[in-house]
């Protein structure tokens, strides 16, 4: 992946970022993953498709944190409570590490989103990275 993370974000951060990334890339061997640039986050979503609307979830960073972030999260169940945001599509998990990606609650999270993309991921072979867009101008990252 090019360093896009590495040019705004300090070394730990970035390091969290590959970790999470790598995890993903295992979880999701056939996904696509969409990189781009969302206002202040640097978001790397893993999708059934080309189109960012179909990421089952995506990685979301700023300066300070890391979150995995739920497309259709709203529609979820989170019989653990740990989904936060309250707009009516989009949900998150704030990641403390690499290892937070491995909680059984959060596992559960991933695996009902899964289930219910729709198209869901293909059986084999493997998916693209794509670029989406590299804003020239951007705010600084908070």
């Amino acid at each position: 992946m090019p360093e896009l993370a590495d040019k705004q974000l300090d070394p730990a951060m970035s390091k969290l970022i590959r970790e999470c990334r790598s995890t993903l890339r295992k979880r999701f061997p056939t996904a696509n993953e969409l990189v781009y640039d969302n206002y202040n986050f640097l978001v790397i979503g893993y999708c059934t498709t080309e189109r960012p609307s179909d990421c089952v979830v995506s990685l979301a960073a700023n300066a300070k944190d890391v979150g995995l972030s739920f497309y259709h999260g709203a529609k979820l169940p989170d019989p653990h409570g740990v989904l936060e945001g309250s707009g009516s599509q989009n949900r998150f998990v704030r990641l403390d590490g690499v290892d937070s990606l491995s909680r059984p609650e959060i596992l559960e999270s991933i695996h009902a989103a899964e289930a219910h993309a729709n198209p869901g991921f293909r059986g084999a072979g493997q998916g693209k990275l794509i670029i989406r867009s590299i804003s020239e101008k951007q705010r600084p990252r908070r």
